[in-house]
């Protein structure tokens, strides 16, 4: 069952969601008329994270204990480049100075540590980036553009996945404790959007550039192991519960309507209606007792 987040006067979307106990979150960002307003919705109730005189988006939530760590990005004040933000209970922290457009896509907490990717443009060149407890370090050398999507950590090692061009394509890649490697050939455009770590299997989700539309794949320990659709398609996040993988995204009509998709193990399940395009951009898995 879907619930409206908003009353539909204004553009909004919704990035990422996250469950704990009782409490459901969900980030993303509102259009206030004139300027979009990072926002964290809980149970449905809505928290202005900025307050509406510059852009901002936020883009990740992640709960830990009582904590509610939110990233994303805002225009500085007084340089009009986009600042890599953290929220930690609404209270923002600036993790660039304004100097260098840069943005932060995805946050993970572990034990006291606090994980944030994103990216920053350096000598016009994008950097992937890696804050930890709001330290940067650069997961890639600012020779091609590079952009860090999401992260992971499990027991002592830190998950990252993105893209990097190579001089030609954007090639899909995953940073293990910073030891970068190739989930793509380079033959064409692809980017990594989305990481989860189940045991010892690390599963990724990218997205093809293949005969000019975007083709959902399903990596497992850097291997292909799903094709999710034969149609143009998008995968977006990826959770695996127990013994099952939960992946979604969009998925095209062949005309120009997009369907918010589930795959579950695969198997595709249509979550919108046909007459309107959706996409769906995050999953989040509770197990029912």
């Amino acid at each position: 069952m879907s619930q409206d987040l908003t009353d539909g006067t204004n553009k909004a979307i919704g990035y990422s969601v996250f469950v704990s106990g009782n409490d459901v979150y969900v980030a993303g960002a509102e259009d206030n008329g004139s300027i979009w307003v990072a926002k964290l919705w809980k149970n449905g109730i809505a928290q202005d994270l900025s307050d509406g005189t510059r852009n901002a988006t936020a883009r990740s939530v992640y709960v830990s204990g009582n904590d509610v760590y939110v990233a994303g990005r805002e225009r500085s004040a007084s340089t009009s480049q986009w600042v890599a933000k953290l929220w930690k209970n609404g209270m923002p922290q600036d993790l660039t100075d304004g100097s260098n457009q840069a943005e932060s896509h995805s946050v993970f907490v572990s034990g006291n540590d606090v994980y944030v990717v994103g990216q920053e443009r350096i000598n016009s060149t994008d950097v992937a980036k890696l804050w930890k407890n709001g330290v940067a370090q650069n997961l890639t050398d600012g020779i091609n553009h590079a952009k860090a999507q999401s992260v992971y950590v499990s027991g002592n090692d830190v998950y990252v996945v993105g893209r990097e061009y190579n001089g030609s394509v954007h090639v899909a890649k995953l940073w293990r404790n910073g030891i970068s490697q190739d989930l793509t050939d380079g033959a064409n455009n692809a980017e990594a959007l989305s990481v989860f770590v189940s045991g010892d299997d690390e599963y990724v989700v990218v997205n093809e550039y293949i005969n000019n539309h975007h083709r959902a794949r399903l990596w497992k320990n850097g291997e292909i192991v799903q094709n999710l659709s034969g149609f143009p398609s998008r995968a977006m996040s990826v959770y695996v519960s127990e013994n099952d993988v939960y992946v979604v995204g969009e998925e095209s009509d062949g005309f120009s309507t997009f369907k918010a998709m589930l795959w579950k193990n695969g198997v595709p399940e249509i979550l919108s209606s046909s007459s309107i395009s959706a996409s769906c951009q995050a999953v989040f898995v509770v197990q029912s007792n």
